[in-house]
Order: structure tokens, then C-alpha cells, then sequence
């Protein structure tokens, strides 16, 4: 294996409020162990020390019982690293993967048998301009849509909150649930009257898309992000029962890296709502990903 560029993962704190049993961060990622999982392609970050037992300590910090990884860019379409995670975890994590319309059906069947639970889009640019190396567009999506719906896989998507208006209406013909990253990606500098976030706003109406709550790759004010607080509460007052919480662990491309316990708290001051809280930390991810239900973990 050629020298790796590993640094380590970034270290979390422990929330001051104790979070609901079955809590779900639903949006972190593995890395490693290198010796076994090299990466497939030339990173453009540093990669983190993001083991499955470095991720498992961390859950176990944060209080969270449940994590649903996505895949990242330098394992390309080969989800060995993360299929190992979740084999290891006792049933604690599921995974979302990375592949386009050529994956052959036995393979795909597979891949849902060892816990993965959907399939990532990407229509977020690179800053060269370029899609992010690894990366499937969401031309793909309509092409694996009935097999996804015969697995019982969702499609994450990355894209800015301008292209949903465009892209959702199509989308949601397809019978497959929708998840959005990262609240979307909506310009905080356009507030939360943004004609693309209110597409969103709408599209969650129709019990088809979620969203997940990860402020820190939407923010420009950390660590306290007050530019995404009016963002954050416009989405749970249009649909709390269509949102899941991410941390986005172990924050590549990110310098400083956020707390994920830290997070976890600015999230429990903003909802304010011990109902809520729970509803999107626990409920809304049994219900989404299958946790706890019998569905392959």
C-alpha cells in the first residue's frame, strides 16, 4: 500500500444533556482501517483516522446508540469499508452507498442484505467546477429507481437548495423516499424565503423527502451558526416528522472541525422541545432507516 496522507479523527465532547434512548446520528462516514480498506482513488483531503472502532467510540461519547454512514468520495463505488462497519456493529449502523445504473442485481440485493439502506446522488460541485471525484449524478436515479423500490432503498441526494426546484418535481415521480444532505445546502444569505428552500419547505409536505439537519457545511458563522438558525426553524415547523439529525463526522474539508457534541447541544437549545427532540433523534430514523424493526442492519 503506497504512504497515506492519514490524520487523526477529530475528538467529540459529551452533550450536557444526555440524549433519548435509540438516538440516531444520520450522517457520519469510516475511513479504514488502511491496511485492509486503502482508498480506491487519489483523495483530495487528508484522510481522517476514522476506523470503525474510532467511530464506535465516538458514538458511545456522543450517547448515540444508532449511525447510518455515507459513503465517502475516495472508496468510489466500493462499499467494503463501510459493509465491514456495519457487520461489526452489533446492529448499530446501516450505510448509504455510491454506485450507478450498471451495478449488476445480485450485487445490488447484496449490498442491501449487509445493511446498506440507499443509494447517494450528487449534484454538488467541486470548487474547480468538476463533479467531486467518486461522485453519481442523479441522471442515474431514474434508471436504478425500480430496483431501489424493490429493495426498499431511499436516495440521498447533494445538491444546492437553487436545484430542487428543478430537480424535485421528477424525483418524487419516481416512488423512491428522498433524503436531502445537509438541510438542503440553502444560501443562508437568502434567508428562508429563497424561492429554492421554499421548494424544499413544499416537497417535505408531501411525506415523500427528509431532510437532515447538518448545519456546519451550510454555515458561515461558526461555532455558533446564527446565520442557519431561521433555516433550521423553518424546517421543523413545516415538517418535524421528516427530519433526521447528522453530525457529518469526522468533518473532511472542514478546518476548524466542528464538535459533534457541541452540535448535539446547539440542537437541543434551538428545538427547545423535549417531544421534538426525541421525534428527530429517535422516531424519525427508526422510521426512515428501519432500526429496530427486523429490517437487515
Amino acid at each position: 500500500m503506497p504512504d497515506l496522507d492519514v490524520v487523526p479523527a477529530p475528538p467529540v465532547s459529551e452533550p450536557a444533556i444526555a440524549l433519548p434512548p435509540d438516538a440516531c446520528d444520520a450522517h457520519s462516514h469510516v475511513f479504514g482501517p488502511f491496511d485492509a480498506f486503502p482508498p480506491k482513488q487519489a483523495s483530495v483531503y487528508a484522510l481522517p483516522d476514522a476506523s470503525p472502532r474510532v467511530h464506535a467510540a465516538a458514538r458511545q461519547t456522543l450517547g448515540v446508540r444508532y449511525g447510518v454512514l455515507t459513503q465517502p468520495a475516495p472508496y468510489a463505488d466500493d462499499p467494503a469499508a463501510m459493509l465491514a462497519a456495519i457487520r461489526g456493529s452489533g446492529g448499530a449502523l446501516k450505510g448509504v452507498a455510491a454506485t450507478d445504473s450498471a451495478i449488476d442485481d445480485a450485487t445490488l440485493a447484496a449490498w442491501r442484505a449487509g445493511g446498506i439502506c440507499g443509494l447517494r446522488f450528487v449534484e454538488m460541485r467541486a470548487p474547480g467546477g468538476g463533479r467531486y471525484p467518486g461522485s453519481v449524478g442523479v441522471e442515474h436515479l431514474a434508471a436504478l429507481a425500480p430496483r431501489m423500490r424493490a429493495l426498499g432503498l431511499h436516495a440521498q441526494l447533494w445538491a444546492k437548495a437553487g436545484d430542487y426546484a428543478a430537480l424535485l418535481p421528477d424525483l418524487l415521480t419516481l416512488g423512491v423516499p428522498l433524503v436531502l444532505d445537509h438541510m438542503g445546502c440553502p444560501d443562508p444569505a437568502r434567508g428562508p424565503h429563497d424561492p429554492g428552500f421554499r421548494a424544499i419547505l413544499d416537497a417535505m409536505k408531501t411525506g415523500h423527502v427528509w431532510v437532515k439537519l447538518s448545519v456546519c457545511r451550510v454555515s458561515r458563522t461558526a461555532p455558533g451558526y446564527p446565520d442557519v438558525r431561521p433555516l433550521h426553524d423553518a424546517l421543523v415547523a413545516v415538517a418535524p416528522d421528516r427530519l433526521v439529525w447528522g453530525s457529518d463526522w469526522p468533518y473532511v474539508r472542514l478546518d476548524p472541525a466542528p464538535d459533534a457534541g457541541r452540535l448535539l447541544d446547539l440542537f437541543t437549545t434551538w428545538l427547545g422541545d423535549d417531544d421534538l427532540r426525541r421525534q428527530i433523534l429517535a422516531d424519525n430514523p427508526a422510521e426512515l432507516y428501519g432500526f429496530g424493526n427486523g429490517i437487515p442492519a
